[in-house]
């Protein structure tokens, strides 16, 4: 039995995650639940964005399954504290096209690794002689770890180049030694095909040539940025699920967030929720299932039959989880 921290959050979040265990509930596996709180609504039940039972529960799981948040003003994000708390260093985002959605292009397929613990998003600001300061924290150890990631993850989708995108002609320190460890990295697959882009010049390939692109790693920010952009390519984010990946565990969690102004109607797109759920099994090692569901959504969202606003369809939330379902039930 696998045992999964459930975090449903705010919003949409909350609708998402009401279609991922109706999903769960529905395959051939046995899974338990433990529901842990995080989020606005949390904030003014409990005072935190992300309680210590919430972070318990996750370390204590199989796998985390997150919905989405709404951002509570000066508090810290709860799920870049999650991440750091469960150390997942590797934010794994695919990007992929479909043939019912109108896409910039076809065919599009590559992954986005971002690293998940530094850079910006290690929250250290603060006040001094009347400047607001941020710290960018680079570590070669982070650096080399997630290009490690990056070339696994090509040597396991059987792909031919990894790219490293930075900005080292202005950054030339901290993105300097980000680059220096992704070629130190490289020479041990040598096999493998390895370029560098800076991010401004990536924002435009993305968009002019993104079928050139297998697998992208970059810093945290940056891959923050250029993953919202990708997905904006492919149909937005209603189809763009992510994984946090360390040694010990993983969290999962829809790209998109919590939704405020279409939350509560039920035509929230659950495809990236159920793409997500697909990236957890996979982590689990239960890849014949994950490939089922992936096949899934990709029949029902190129049939066109059911589709959320989103997509250009008219149907529910629920709906197209239970056609997704069926679709892949039927296929067993």
């Amino acid at each position: 039995m696998y045992k999964i921290a459930i975090i449903p959050g705010d919003g949409i979040g909350k609708e998402v995650m009401e279609s991922g265990e109706y999903l769960l509930d529905k395959l051939d596996l046995n899974f338990s639940f433990e529901y842990g709180e995080a989020g606005f609504e949390c904030f003014n039940k409990t005072g935190t964005t992300l309680p210590e039972e919430t972070i318990k529960i996750a370390k204590n799981s199989d796998a985390t399954l997150f919905g989405a948040i709404t951002s509570t003003a000066g508090q810290p994000s709860p799920i870049i504290n999650l991440r750091k708390e469960l150390d997942v260093y590797a934010n794994l985002r695919p990007i992929k096209s479909y043939k019912g959605v109108k896409s910039i292009a076809k065919d599009i397929d590559f992954l986005i690794v971002r690293e998940n613990t530094e850079g910006l998003y290690s929250q250290i600001e603060y006040e001094q002689d009347n400047k607001l300061i941020a710290n960018r924290v680079i570590t070669k150890k982070a650096s080399e770890k997630i290009s490690e990631v990056a070339f696994e993850q090509c040597k396991s989708k059987q792909k031919q180049k990894v790219t490293c995108v930075h900005k080292s002609n202005v950054l030339k320190k901290t993105d300097g030694v980000f680059k220096e460890s992704f070629y130190k990295i490289a020479k041990n697959y040598p096999h493998i095909k390895t370029n560098d882009l800076y991010v401004d010049a990536t924002a435009m390939y993305l968009i002019t040539q993104p079928q050139s692109f297998d697998i992208i790693v970059t810093s945290n920010l940056f891959g923050d940025i250029l993953s919202d952009e990708s997905a904006g390519l492919v149909g937005g984010l209603g189809l763009a699920p992510s994984g946090n990946i360390g040694d010990k565990h993983g969290l999962f969690e829809p790209v998109h967030g919590s939704a405020p102004d279409i939350a509560g109607k039920g035509i929230a797109n659950p495809c990236s929720m159920i793409l997500t759920i697909a990236m957890m099994l996979d982590y689990l090692k239960e890849y014949e299932l994950s490939k089922k569901i992936n096949n899934a959504v990709e029949t029902v969202v190129n049939n066109q039959k059911t589709l959320t606003p989103d997509l250009g369809g008219n149907s529910t939330t629920m709906e197209l989880t239970k056609t997704i379902t069926n679709e892949i039930l039927e296929g067993d």
